[in-house]
């Protein structure tokens, strides 16, 4: 659940941009004469400051999904703002709508591949061809495709979105459910900034004609993008990559804000190594997923984090021991009692030996784990988080030397 919540929680900065670009549309006019250029090179300067960080940060998706963008303003600038009356224009809107929610919904659900090499080209070769299509449809004149494009394959339709062909209202859905899907299972920032994108270029493209509103939502797309590749990079550089909670360094940051009271436990998966090599480093990897799952649970305020290997942390602030080990003699009895189901070759792997060892595994068509807990609290003789972690640590090995499968402290 809490994995869902931080997951939906990616939405909320595109939500936000979505809603100040409603208010700058409202209040465009107040602009200051010497501030009136931004409405027409806004989105070219977000586009720049946008593609700065994703190169810099070597995020693939981010660069292709701004690009995607920036092509739809500059051809709203060139062949739309006149108006829809042309065939040229018909034909560059209808590929609009249909090609750049598909576009940002094929990378939010494509997995980050950098820039340079031969997946950021092909990504980039695709849109190219595009883009190449939609030019030779226009300068060849072709009506057909054109009416094809614009042909309602409802009828009577049971909406009508603006001027949008019904082939665009469907792309714009379709890409929509797609990358929020992306975004809720990949837990990807730049996912639901595709997601958010799509929804401001949908509001844009009601209005091609509209320079103003489409400058605005176009440069708030961009800056969902933007956004999401700092909180991108926020969440790899302080979260754990497998299990997805906080990382160790996460930890020494919060450590270094830490008052006067507080308790920490280290813990540690029973017979990891052993488990490993029966089950596979596959099925190792799910286990440490699990065990992460109840720790980020844990009650009494406990906040986890992956310490390293099958070694975690769990810091209770303003709590003491007393406090804190109930919540973690309910943590371990959680985890003891919790079976993974074993599946194909795990099964055929573990029959050969899945006895039930104390601290280990039972069954032969499921597994369990245990795990062991070392507690200890700020207290007079230790006074630094480093010595409190060494205490905690120490208890761990107490406990892993009274026979696993407990709290010690």
């Amino acid at each position: 659940m809490n994995g869902l919540l931080r997951a939906f929680a990616h939405f909320a900065i595109p939500a936000a941009l979505i809603a100040a670009a409603f208010g700058l549309v409202i209040y465009s006019s107040a602009l200051p004469p010497s501030l009136a250029g931004l409405k027409s090179y806004g989105p070219y300067i977000v586009f720049a400051l946008g593609a700065a960080l994703a190169f810099g940060f070597n995020r693939g998706r981010a660069l292709l999904a701004l690009v995607t963008l920036i092509i739809a303003y500059a051809a709203q600038q060139s062949w739309l703002q006149r108006g829809l009356d042309m065939p040229a224009a018909e034909a560059v809107y209808a590929a609009l709508v249909v090609f750049v929610p598909l576009n940002l919904a094929a990378l939010a659900l494509l997995p980050e591949r950098s820039i340079l090499n031969r997946h950021g080209a092909l990504r980039l070769a695709v849109i190219a061809g595009e883009a190449l299509f939609v030019y030779w449809v226009v300068a060849s004149g072709d009506a057909d495709i054109v009416e094809r494009a614009w042909q309602p394959f409802l009828d009577p339709a049971p909406f009508g979105i603006g001027r949008i062909p019904q082939l665009g209202i469907a792309a714009v859905g379709l890409g929509l459910i797609a990358a929020i899907a992306a975004a809720l299972g990949l837990r990807s920032a730049i996912s639901a900034g595709c997601a958010g994108a799509i929804v401001a270029f949908a509001v844009a493209a009601h209005v091609p004609t509209a320079s103003i509103t489409f400058s605005i939502f176009i440069a708030a797309a961009q800056l969902m993008i933007a956004v999401a590749v700092l909180q991108d990079t926020y969440r790899m550089a302080f979260h754990d990559e497998l299990t997805g909670i906080p990382s160790r360094r996460a930890l020494n940051e919060q450590l270094a804000a830490l008052g006067s009271t507080y308790t920490v436990a280290m813990l540690d998966v029973d017979h990891f190594k052993k488990f490993n090599d029966t089950y596979g480093h596959d099925v190792g990897d799910q286990v440490l997923k699990m065990v992460a799952a109840h720790i980020a649970g844990v009650g009494g305020g406990g906040k986890a984090y992956r310490y390293g290997g099958e070694e975690f942390t769990v810091l209770f602030p303003g709590r003491d021991a007393d406090e804190a080990m109930p919540h973690l003699e309910t943590l371990r009895e959680e985890i003891e009692s919790y079976r993974m189901a074993l599946r194909g070759a795990e099964r055929r792997r573990a029959a050969k030996g899945g006895q039930r060892q104390r601290g280990g595994w039972r069954g032969r068509n499921s597994v369990a784990v245990t795990i062991s807990i070392g507690v200890a609290e700020r207290n007079g003789r230790f006074t630094t988080p480093q010595a409190v972690i060494e205490a905690a640590d120490h208890a761990l090995y107490h406990a892993k030397e009274k026979g696993r499968n407990q709290v010690s402290r």
